[in-house]
């Protein structure tokens, strides 16, 4: 098997399981492989995607999602920032029962801002949201990125695993130019609650 032909192979291979678990196949995927070469492309996802999963049992998805997003914008990433934004928008409609205060496009749009600016904006909108205990997340997280602080316990250290991670990621994805599609979450799979979204964004 060429190059070319096993790079095909783990993309489709990578596709599908996103596929299994998000109900999509995100436009990233090629770039990873091509980026990191197939077979560390597998070991990248088989090292990171399990401890993610785990994140989001230990933390909840709102707040792995926010991080997520905290992150991918401090790093300038619209692709992540707006995949993650977009699941913490459904998530918390389903959880709410109302719409987040900005939408995930608004929100991927903030990844130029200077750090002090997108921290207020962040805390600004958690509190609009009624989400006030995340504003702490929010400036631990910005801050584990940025490197000027170190995880203080195993929830921190959880974090400081998605920084690393996404860290990579963001730098693939700034660097193809990668369109933004859908919320990396299984919730992306439930069609009537993004169909509710929809309307109620439409209706604003």
């Amino acid at each position: 098997m060429s190059r070319d032909e096993l790079e095909r192979f783990v993309t489709r291979m990578l596709e599908s399981l996103c596929r299994v678990m998000w109900g999509f196949a995100p436009r990233m995927i090629p770039h990873i492989v091509r980026n990191l070469g197939p077979g560390h492309s597998v070991i990248w996802f088989a090292a990171n995607m399990p401890r993610l999963l785990w994140t989001m049992r230990a933390l909840g998805p709102l707040r792995t999602h926010l991080a997520a997003a905290a992150i991918s914008l401090h790093n300038g990433c619209t692709y992540c920032a707006y995949g993650h934004a977009f699941a913490l928008e459904l998530i918390y409609l389903r959880d709410r029962g109302r719409l987040f205060p900005v939408a995930a496009h608004t929100l991927a749009g903030w990844q130029d801002l200077p750090p002090r600016e997108l921290a207020q904006r962040l805390r600004g909108v958690l509190r609009e949201a009624g989400l006030h205990a995340e504003t702490i997340w929010v400036d631990r997280t910005l801050a584990l990125a940025a490197g000027t602080t170190r995880p203080v316990d195993a929830d921190e250290a959880r974090i400081a695993h998605l920084v690393r991670m996404l860290g990579r990621m963001n730098e693939i994805a700034v660097d193809a130019g990668v369109e933004p599609d859908e919320a990396q979450n299984p919730i992306n799979k439930d069609h009537g609650l993004k169909k509710r979204h929809a309307e109620l964004r439409a209706a604003t």
